[in-house]
């Protein structure tokens, strides 16, 4: 499969790359850590407004051309790079991409404008164990006739800590493990019995517990139809593990660099380290794994804009390959730097930490290989 940008989706790649570098370098991201920000970063979430990065899949009316998830893939490959912590994922693929999908007109017309103005960010209250499983849902939805009563529990929620809305998943009918039942709510953060727990995360991008209780909403903040929100949550999830697979690709393509550079600058018993075979060869192997998840990525991005049949096998497989790729370069680039590598001031360690956050985030490379081959009757 071919794979090529439209001029439009390039001139777009570009901005982002320039603004990553220029704005939200690793440095960036130390600062705001030691800052105690946690990944909050409203200064930063105002400039990607004013850049229209929030709006990049949202048509300006309806049925107007956008730059596609192709185009935001760029903008968080850019990110990946310098391992930004923005509310795009949560916000500019996951929310609107489920309220694309199962939005009534009025929540769209209500929330898609202010999504693509930065107005108003979202996080997608999901989990509810240590480990990805999308339909293992106990958070229940109650009728109570003006609307639903939730109670729950929703665990490690990107975002969560900073959003100002949820897309709760629930469960209006069947038990935990039953696809049929879920369903998705619209959430005000400051809901009354809504308590957000903060978390301080190792790759220092934060994340939230939500717990729901007694949390009541009117009808109109359901998200599609009742109990079938499975219909909407797995393309959602699809496309999220996709957007997720282009900012790992960035990531472990940085990772790569800086650890090229170094080989090419530091020298031992008179020799740079580059020049040794050993070095090389893990260096080949890394490069050949790069462009590899390279070809994954853009072929999930293409299927998804064009609405192909097998985008949930592309966006596996783009998962599971950016998962094997970031996990690999990142333990690399920290042991091929030796010592330094370990050390706080050296950058190494922070694209080991955000890959193991990236690793399992919408599932790891072995639920993603799995899911493979069950879509593919294996």
């Amino acid at each position: 499969m071919s794979f090529v940008l439209t001029e439009d989706q390039e001139m777009l790649r570009e901005t982002a790359t320039a603004f990553a570098r220029d704005e939200l370098s690793v440095n960036h991201l130390r600062a705001l850590r030691d800052a105690g920000a946690n990944g909050k970063d409203p200064r930063t979430r105002q400039k990607l407004a004013e850049l229209g990065f929030f709006g990049v899949i949202i048509p300006d009316e309806p049925g107007a051309e956008t730059f596609g998830l192709t185009g935001l893939g760029q903008i968080l490959e850019a990110q990946g790079r310098t391992l930004a912590a923005t509310p795009l994922l949560q916000t500019a693929l996951i929310a609107a991409t489920a309220l694309q999908l199962g939005g009534s007109p009025a929540q769209q017309a209500e929330w898609l404008s202010k999504i693509a103005g930065g107005e108003t960010t979202f996080a997608l209250a999901l989990d509810e164990s240590a480990h990805f499983a999308p339909y293992s849902v106990a958070t229940e939805a109650e009728r109570n006739g003006q609307g639903y009563t939730l109670n729950g529990l929703k665990k490690y929620v990107p975002d969560a800590h900073h959003a100002d809305m949820l897309i709760v998943v629930a469960r209006t009918f069947g038990e935990s493990g039953d696809r049929h039942g879920l369903s998705l709510f619209l959430v005000p953060r400051d809901a009354k019995g809504v308590t957000i727990a903060e978390l301080k995360t190792v790759d220092s991008h934060g994340a939230a517990h939500v717990t729901l209780e007694n949390v009541m909403v009117p009808e109109d903040a359901l998200v599609g139809p009742a109990d079938q929100g499975a219909d909407i949550l797995d393309p959602v999830l699809d496309r999220a593990a996709i957007g997720l697979a282009a900012e790992m690709l960035g990531s472990a393509q940085a990772a790569f660099d800086i650890t090229l550079e170094y080989l090419n600058n530091r020298k031992q018993f008179g020799q740079l380290i580059g020049s040794f075979q050993a070095m090389q060869h893990r260096a080949a192997k890394m490069f050949i794994d790069l462009e590899m998840t390279r070809s994954c990525v853009g072929a999930a991005l293409a299927a998804a804009d064009a609405g192909k049949s097998d985008v949930a096998e592309l966006a596996s497989l783009a998962k599971a390959r950016a998962g094997e790729l970031v996990h690999l370069v990142s333990n690399e680039c920290v042991q091929m730097h030796g010592g330094i590598g370990m050390t706080d001031a050296a950058d190494p360690g922070f694209y080991m930490k955000r890959a193991r956050v990236q690793e399992a985030l919408y599932g790891s490379a072995s639920w993603h290989r799995d899911r493979y081959a069950r879509l593919n009757g294996f």
